[in-house]
């Protein structure tokens, strides 16, 4: 289960960048993706993001 909730920490991370809020706009997926990749091992989980990357960049997955 711990697995699972910092694979869930990276995805939510990533649709927080990239989504509007009402304090700044929102930004593009790549800029996201960078952000995670940068704090990979510091803030969140290294094994966590490269699943999330690999989601994003192999397999087309996408927010909607």
């Amino acid at each position: 289960m711990e697995e699972e909730i910092r694979i869930l920490a990276v995805a939510d991370a990533i649709e927080a960048i990239a989504s509007h809020r009402p304090y700044r706009s929102s930004l593009e997926l790549d800029v996201s993706l960078k952000e995670i990749e940068d704090n990979a091992g510091i803030l969140y989980d290294r094994e966590a993001v490269e699943v999330c990357m690999k989601l994003y960049r192999e397999k087309g997955f996408k927010l909607e």
